[in-house]
């Protein structure tokens, strides 16, 4: 079975090994002509959005690795540059420390990712002091607001709102995509929902057609930010997040309950390097093995440093294991709930960023139900996953 399909990626690390996950299937279908294993994917195109990177950086880094696996046919259209409730996006620290500056731990190559790069972030000019600014989801006063390393320039910021969604070429190709093929098309989104919020918002009829195949939230576990209860693509959109929740599209949710039981560890790439070196293996197959070999160990010393307790024995393949959801939902067990993301922080209002269930869902049998992933076969995932990128 093939599964066609548009991503919406704040291209870093896991969301270049996810999208190369998605290109070794269109490449095993492209290859023999028989359907891969868990289903072969058609990928439409790739909207390149905010989040562990600003959204030009997204679009260069997924230009890239659609580049080194010869994929120049697969469109990449940069998106939402901010979430809806701020005018302007600065990269966090923490995405920084888990993705590296270039959100590919350094590895990009050197003309690429040197100061005069092709499609790299324009520096954000703040001295008008007429924009409202997202720090990795919080505000610049807030003090959890931890500005990547030269990304927070000096200037004014005011706390004018603007929530007006973002339309653009890349929100309309969605748009259209959905209309034409309903839910014959499944959209995976692997960094916030601005870009899904703002298609539902410009074209409330394509609701009913959406299939979303989301990587965020968290429902049981703690989260990843720093209250310990928020996870970081909610954070940066929980109003966009909400919106989509509530909007009638069929959402599977992939968070963190069961991410963080699929860890890739370095026994893994040292498979990827071994294919590599093998004297049998093209030139070019071992370039792309290396280099997610390399990006891929980058993020498993980071989260080992970051919380040695849960990450011992390895990186959480959080987008990886999103889309390969898309492609084969029995990977996980789910439950439907009505779902709701807190938009605000004190008494009786929650936790900003927080997904929780909405309690509307207990008194209203018609509310929206999300299927939200509780379970899932880690085993056979971590294996299919190494394996599948080992034969790239």
């Amino acid at each position: 079975m093939t599964t066609r399909l548009i991503a919406s990626m704040d291209t870093g690390i896991d969301d270049a090994l996810a999208l190369a996950y998605l290109l070794a299937h269109h490449r095993t279908q492209a290859a023999s002509g028989d359907p891969a294993e868990h289903g072969t994917c058609e990928l439409l195109g790739v909207l390149a959005t905010y989040g562990n990177v600003g959204a030009a950086t997204a679009a260069r880094n997924t230009r890239y690795v659609l580049d080194l696996f010869d994929r120049e046919d697969v469109p990449v259209l940069q998106s939402s540059e901010h979430p809806s409730w701020a005018d302007t996006f600065i990269p966090d620290a923490g995405c920084a420390q888990f993705h590296g500056p270039d959100g590919l731990g350094g590895h990009l190559p050197r003309h690429m990712a040197g100061e005069n790069a092709p499609e790299a972030d324009a520096p954000v000019d703040l001295s008008d002091g007429e924009r409202t600014v997202s720090v990795g989801g919080y505000r610049p006063d807030d003090p959890h607001a931890n500005p990547a390393e030269g990304a927070m320039p000096p200037g004014g910021v005011s706390t004018k709102r603007s929530d007006a969604p973002q339309r653009s070429k890349a929100t309309t190709f969605l748009i259209d995509q959905v209309r034409r093929y309903g839910h014959e098309l499944t959209v995976l989104a692997t960094g916030p929902l601005t870009d899904i919020d703002a298609a539902l918002r410009i074209a409330p009829d394509i609701a009913s057609k959406l299939t979303l195949v989301m990587m965020g939230g968290s429902l049981t576990q703690p989260g990843n930010c720093w209250d310990g209860v928020a996870e970081t693509n909610i954070i940066q959109d929980p109003e966009a997040a909400d919106r989509v929740f509530h909007s009638g599209a069929d959402i599977t949710m992939v968070g963190l309950d069961v991410t963080h039981q699929c860890l890739l560890g370095s026994a893994c790439t040292r498979q990827w390097r071994d294919h590599a070196a093998n004297g049998r293996t093209r030139p070019q197959q071992a370039l792309r093995l290396r280099f997610l070999a390399d990006i891929a160990d980058f993020s498993i010393a980071a989260n080992k440093q970051a919380d040695p307790r849960l990450f011992a024995d390895g990186m959480p393949l959080h987008d990886p294991l999103a889309a390969a959801v898309a492609l084969d939902p029995t990977l996980v067990g789910t439950l439907d709930i009505a779902l709701q993301a807190q938009t605000a922080t004190g008494d009786f209002t929650g936790v900003r960023g927080r997904t929780t269930g909405d309690p509307e869902g207990l008194i209203d049998p018609h509310a929206t139900r999300v299927h939200v992933a509780l379970q899932v076969d880690a085993p056979r995932f971590v294996n299919d996953f190494t394996q599948t990128i080992r034969m790239l």
